[in-house]
């Protein structure tokens, strides 16, 4: 992967960590799960960007 996947996944992080935080401050749980989902996204293209970069 490169180094905009990189950046696109750390953003994605950020991006769910925002949500999360949002829906706690204003009782969203909706808003808070999506957090969750995007972070959970993130986390596992990660996964897969470290295990591409093991064989590269």
């Amino acid at each position: 992967m490169g180094v905009d996947d990189k950046i696109k996944n750390a953003a994605q992080d950020l991006t769910g960590k925002g949500k999360e935080a949002a829906g706690k401050a204003t009782d969203n749980e909706r808003l808070e799960a999506e957090g969750h989902v995007d972070q959970a996204e993130a986390k596992a293209k990660k996964g897969v960007e470290d295990v591409k970069d093991t064989f590269n």
